[in-house]
């Protein structure tokens, strides 16, 4: 179990210590759930009063809050939510405890495997895959020919890694998600009347420090790659297609949908069950509101929402106009009905 200080944890943070910096404390919790010797936080400055009822030795606590409870000490830091992010971390983040391959795993001709790798129950790696030090392949996942994994990359049970992938360092990929699968092309046939596939012979590329949450499906190229950059977040149920490109540290959230051959700028945001049309371009910095479908390029620092997506201050004006119909409607027919008009 590590222990830290309040002054060692706001070192960590950059925060500055008010009481007694010398309590130490074993982990963080919320308000409710802490312990007597647990750190807790608080964000929002008018839910001070709640400090005094929990249980905590210690709060993380907006830089201008004056409020001691009950002198416990206070970490006073400008983004409460990045600091509880950083110690949370420090509190569970543990050495890598190497398990080696289990004995139900099947491992392909020429792969490399370092000593210090954890590969679950009824995993199967094809062959020529390379694995980096201190990855981790939960059971039941199946990485294809050629794979290379980075280092420190975690890979939770029933993944589907496609032949050639290439994924980072420090990358973790939750369960049911499948990488490198084909992309949604097909070029109709008159003569037959039917959907002729278009091969995929690309691959997916995955940066360094990228995460792909639970149950996504990035595509292969149909030629050259798929590439997610390092640092973006995919949430779950994310779908890309062929040759798509994902900006770092980009955000994409739950059931976002990204159609082939798109680029999707550093540092964009796009919110829940966001569709954005193929081969477009979207700037640095954009963000998507959530429900959006994107149909045109979009400029950095771009904020839209709706479908078609249109600047976020004028979908405002659109959605209040909306509501107000059912009475312009009203009025209107009131209108007619003094001037005698038929309806």
């Amino acid at each position: 179990m590590k222990t830290a200080t309040v002054a060692e944890l706001a070192a960590l943070v950059g925060g500055e210590t008010a009481g007694a910096g010398e309590v130490a404390v074993t982990g963080l919790a919320d308000l409710a759930g802490a312990g007597a010797q647990e750190i807790s936080f608080l964000v929002d400055p008018r839910r001070a009063a709640e400090l005094a009822g929990s249980r905590a030795a210690a709060f993380i606590v907006p830089a201008k809050l004056p409020t001691v409870a009950e002198n416990r000490p206070l970490i006073r830091v400008a983004d409460p939510y990045l600091a509880v992010a950083k110690i949370h971390n420090f509190f569970l983040t543990q050495p890598f405890a190497a398990a080696g391959a289990h004995p139900s795993a099947v491992i392909g001709a020429d792969c490399v495997i370092p000593a210090e790798v954890s590969i679950g129950p009824l995993a199967v790696l094809g062959n020529g895959v390379r694995l980096g030090e201190r990855v981790s392949i939960g059971a039941g996942t199946v990485i294809g020919n050629g794979v290379e994994i980075g280092a420190d990359t975690l890979i939770y049970p029933n993944v589907t890694i496609y032949d050639q992938s290439v994924i980072g360092c420090r990358v973790t990929i939750h369960s049911g998600s499948v990488i490198g699968s084909d992309g949604f092309g097909y070029a109709f046939d008159p003569v037959a009347g039917r959907h002729l596939k278009r091969p995929h012979v690309g691959r997916v590329r995955i940066d360094d420090e990228v995460e792909i949450g639970a149950n996504c499906c990035i595509d292969r190229g149909t030629f050259g790659e798929t590439v997610i950059r390092a640092g973006a977040k995919l949430d779950n149920l994310v779908q890309l297609g062929h040759n798509v490109e994902i900006g770092e540290n980009a955000l994409l959230v739950a059931q976002a949908g990204i159609a082939g051959s798109t680029r999707i700028g550093r540092s964009a945001v796009l919110g829940g069950q966001v569709g954005v049309s193929g081969h477009l371009k979207i700037g640095d910095r954009v963000m998507i509101a959530a429900k959006s479908g994107v149909h045109n390029n979009q400029e950095d620092g771009a904020v839209v929402a709706g479908i078609p997506a249109i600047p976020h201050r004028q979908w405002l004006r659109v959605s209040a106009a909306i509501a107000r119909l059912p009475e312009m409607v009203k009025e209107l027919r009131s209108v007619k009905k003094r001037s005698g008009e038929n309806e």
